[in-house]
């Protein structure tokens, strides 16, 4: 007779097991993804595609004879470009990718410049918001000038004004 029994029932099922991890690795795909790769396999891949041009052009003057011989010496030629310029093609990747994000940032805060500049011309509000962060910053450059160099030991409040006042937190918060 048996005293007691085992049942070995899952508290999970199958199927949301499996969901769970399809998701999870896609979620990893996306983490994994970087355009700088993805843009240096473009470079590359157009540096490859010059080669084998130039490498057709030679090919198609020869005769007809060679044809394979050359047309496995141009594959090879690519795939040493390839290999060659990998590392110069990731470096013009990030170069160009911090370039283009750097510009595209520039932009952005002009036409956000130019729209609170319209905005401020229409309410006077804005306008006064404006020139009162205008007088601070300008009152903030007459102080650094003239006083902050002159600082010495004895003048330790002074020169934490300084600090503070060059901190980024304080510029964006009230310039």
């Amino acid at each position: 007779m048996t005293s007691f029994v085992h049942l070995d029932y899952s508290n999970q099922h199958a199927g949301v097991d499996r969901v769970e991890s399809a998701i999870a690795s896609a979620q990893q795909i996306k983490r994994n993804f970087s355009g700088t790769r993805s843009l240096a396999t473009l470079l590359l891949s157009a540096i490859a595609a010059a080669v084998m041009v130039v490498a057709y052009q030679v090919m198609d003057s020869m005769a007809d004879g060679h044809l394979l011989v050359l047309w496995i010496g141009m594959w090879a030629v690519a795939f040493a470009a390839l290999a060659a310029f990998a590392g110069t093609t990731r470096v013009l990747a990030v170069n160009l990718k911090t370039s283009l994000d750097s510009w595209s940032r520039r932009v952005a805060m002009r036409r956000a410049d130019e729209r609170l500049w319209a905005m401020a011309k229409t309410d006077a509000r804005v306008m006064s918001d404006l020139q009162a962060a205008m007088l601070r910053h300008d009152v903030r450059d007459e102080y650094l000038t003239f006083v902050a160099p002159r600082s010495g030991p004895a003048d330790k409040p002074k020169a934490v004004l300084a600090k503070t006042l060059n901190s980024p937190a304080y510029q964006t918060r009230y310039i």
